[in-house]
């Protein structure tokens, strides 16, 4: 039976795809298609004459074995093969071919897709919006001639996404899925930010300077824990860049969230009082290590200001250092330590007089024992 096999090869050629592979999954579809003609053996294979341009199926019957005492119940064997290519299925032959190879072509695609991006998961990328009626819960992103999605989870609170506009998104993953690959991407993880300040800031990329720690809510406020890892180097200074402009190119592309950069450190204490930034903590007590518990001491006039509307400055503050954080005033505090200074004062004084009397009432018993 005829069949351009030539043409087909040369085809795949052109997508990259080796002879053998097409080969391969064109005999294997021919012989299923030949297994769901009428009276078609169930044993058959499909030899292809790539010279000719030709294919055969060869069919071989089962033949019945006789049962003996050793084996009551013996498998049939193979008789010899036999040409079974059935007349007309040619018409067939050429459909499936046009199948396989448009499969082919889909897997040739979906691998180069994949192989593209699956080193670029953690990555920035820029892309433009494409709005799918079809899926009104995600965002579609083309990059290239490629579709990412930016699922609702990903997505910013409030923030609006315009058909036709430029987008930077995070790769969250790259996974093969049953319509190829999937890209998910993200406008919420709080790598973005650190992603859009090294685009900025070439001490991050140089290793001058390091992020420490992110903690995000996103569409909000991010606050940035950061570290010099050369001496004289200003981390915090670094990320604001001359005049802010650095900080403020990242913040363009954020829209209206907020960004506090405060200062890292090894110490618990210092790093919970610079993570409460722009609050300005008197003293840091470390409750438990064991259990990261920390009690920040804040002026009145200021605690409004470490809480965060709705809480969400103490909230981040946690979240940045891994800390539970317990928010005191500074002049309560001060009371309660003055007032139990006094009550120690009092204790210790009333123990000093009690002793006194102890004392005197015992030297009178003393010189009347001394007299006799």
């Amino acid at each position: 039976m005829e069949l351009d096999l030539t043409g087909i090869h040369q085809l795949a050629a052109g997508q990259g795809i080796d002879t053998e592979t097409v080969d391969a999954a064109l005999a294997e579809a021919l012989r299923m298609a030949y297994l769901k003609t009428p009276k078609a053996a169930k044993h058959a294979r499909v030899q292809l004459d790539d010279r000719a341009g030709t294919f055969m199926v060869w069919a071989r019957d089962e033949v019945p074995v006789e049962p003996t005492p050793d084996n009551p119940h013996p498998y049939p064997e193979l008789g010899e093969e036999y040409d079974d290519t059935p007349h007309g299925f040619g018409r067939l032959a050429a459909a499936t071919a046009r199948q396989v190879i448009s499969q082919l072509f889909r897997d040739a695609e979906d691998n180069r897709i994949f192989g593209a991006f699956s080193g670029q998961r953690g990555k920035l990328i820029t892309g433009i919006i494409q709005q799918d009626a079809n899926d009104p819960a995600n965002v579609h992103v083309a990059v290239g001639d490629v579709e990412a999605i930016l699922p609702r989870r990903e997505q910013v609170p409030g923030e609006r996404y315009r058909h036709g506009e430029r987008l930077r998104v995070y790769i969250v993953n790259v996974a093969r899925g049953l319509k190829g690959p999937e890209i998910v991407v993200s406008r919420s993880h709080p790598e973005l930010v650190r992603r859009l300040f090294e685009r900025e800031v070439p001490e991050l990329v140089s290793g001058v300077v390091s992020i420490m720690a992110i903690a995000r809510e996103a569409g909000a406020r991010t606050k940035i824990a950061v570290q010099a890892n050369t001496e004289g180097v200003n981390p915090k200074g670094a990320l604001i860049g001359p005049a802010g402009a650095r900080v403020r190119a990242v913040m363009e592309n954020l829209g209206p969230e907020k960004i506090d950069i405060v200062d890292w450190s090894k110490d618990p204490a210092r790093f919970v009082a610079s993570a409460l930034s722009p609050a300005v903590a008197t003293g840091v007590q470390v409750v438990s290590e064991k259990n990261r518990t920390a009690i920040a001491y804040i002026h009145d006039d200021q605690l409004s200001l470490a809480i965060g509307k709705e809480g969400q400055n103490a909230r981040l503050a946690a979240k940045l250092t891994g800390w539970k954080i317990g928010i005191e005033s500074s002049e309560a505090h001060a009371a309660k330590m003055e007032e139990q200074a006094k009550e120690a004062a009092a204790h210790e004084a009333a123990e000093r007089e009690a002793a006194a009397h102890e004392a005197a009432e015992k030297e009178p018993a003393a010189h009347e024992a001394a007299a006799h």
